[in-house]
Parts: C-alpha cells; structure tokens; sequence
C-alpha cells in the first residue's frame, strides 16, 4: 500500500514522511540495507506505547469517576493488550506498508501479530512526533479505543445492581432514581440524580448520561449503607 493511501486510510497526513517511513521500517530492512538503528520501528515504539497508555489512562480517569485504581488498571491492560493493537493493525493494513528484510517476509514476519501491534505502536509516536498530542490522542480515540466504551461498560461494576441486593438483605424494598439536574451544552451534557430508598434521600450523582448519573448515585448510596447492620439501613 503506497503512503498516500495510508495517510487516507489513518485519517492523517504528515508534514514529515520520514516519520512514516521509519514507523513502518523493520529492523531487519534497517540491517540489510544499512540503515542506522533510529531507522527502524523498534524506539517509535517505546515511545508509543508510553503515548497510547496515557490516553487509555485519561479516558479512564475521564469516563469513570466511580472505579477504583486497581480495576482501572485491568480494563486499562485490556484496551491496550498486543490482540487489541494488532486487530487495529489489520483494519489499517499496516502490513501492507511494512519494509521488512528478505529473512522476515521469509518466515512470515509482516502478519506476526506481536509485530503488527508493535507497529501501530510506533504510528502512534510518528503522529506524536509529527503533529502533536493531540493528533496521536484523536487516531488512538478514533481507531484503538474505539470499542473502549463497551469494555468499561462490561467490565465496570454495576452500582445500582449492587445498591439493590445490598438494602434488599438489609430491609429497604423501594428505590427510585429521579433526575434533578441536566446542564451543559447538546454535545457535552451533564446529568445529576438523586436516588431515594424508601422514599427517603440516600444520595446523588453526575454523569454525561442519565444511566451514568443513575451509577453514580447508587455509588454514594452503597459508600453510605454499606456498612450499615443487617436489621436496616439508617434513612433518617
């Protein structure tokens, strides 16, 4: 696949093409032809991995204000893993684009997905290189986490599932969700809720959406009677 079409197919053009070519070079291409070590993919990479981590890190801090580190770093590793670098390798083409040496193309090396994950990695530090953080943020957002909302969805806890079973054992048999608030912009809404158990206030929460403010809130109400005695939660 010739550059130009890449950079279509990346949604993103280089003002430095060497960067590109460097992204895509192998080592063994960079030893047959006498290229120095800077030549080739492997140091693009350290540094994208670094980048894409970031990114997949911010968006956790950003989307779920309810998870705790230990799980943010789960879905974290699960976003980034070499599988989900490599799919995005293939959707891309990358190895259409790859300058190996004759031994690699030999023994299979442009389809290898441990190396098709390295070099969306080393994409990612030539458009940071290139462009910015920004630019590197908007291809990770745009073809990396794409499916990054799914994942923390299935992987997040499910507060209000658990604010049910906690004060059902505990007594409490009502609990309703009312939307108290909705602010911002269309394209950047902000919602709170207050949930009431027994029709008594048991907490509030925000979200960019009303299920996410709805989670929100059920996490304050299981911070607050979590610890409460088995006879009943205090609603007074």
């Amino acid at each position: 696949m010739p550059m130009t079409e890449l950079q279509n197919r990346i949604e993103y053009h280089f003002q430095d093409l060497s960067l590109l070519q460097t992204a895509m070079t192998h080592s063994s291409y960079a030893n047959e032809h006498g290229l120095p070590h800077s030549g080739c993919y492997e140091r693009l990479e350290f540094l994208g991995d670094a980048i894409l981590g970031l990114t997949a890190a911010e968006l956790l801090y950003n989307r779920s204000p309810l998870l705790p580190e230990g799980k943010m770093t789960r879905i974290r590793a699960e976003l980034v893993c070499e599988e989900s670098l490599c799919r995005t390798a293939r959707e891309l083409r990358l190895g259409e684009c790859m300058r190996l040496g004759r031994g690699a193309e030999i023994s299979g090396d442009r389809e290898r997905p441990s190396i098709l994950a390295d070099m969306t990695e080393s994409l990612i530090a030539a458009i940071y290189l290139d462009g910015g953080m920004e630019s590197a943020k908007a291809f990770i957002l745009r073809f990396v986490l794409a499916g990054a909302e799914a994942v923390i969805s299935r992987r997040s806890l499910d507060n209000k599932t658990a604010l049910q079973e906690l004060l059902q054992r505990q007594g409490a048999v009502a609990i309703h969700y009312e939307l108290t608030g909705e602010s911002g912009p269309d394209h950047d809404k902000r919602f709170t809720v207050a949930v009431y158990i027994d029709g008594v206030y048991g907490g509030d929460g925000e979200g960019r959406s009303k299920k996410e403010a709805e989670q929100a809130a059920a996490a304050a109400a299981l911070a607050k009677y979590a610890g409460e005695p088995s006879a009943g939660p205090d609603l007074q």
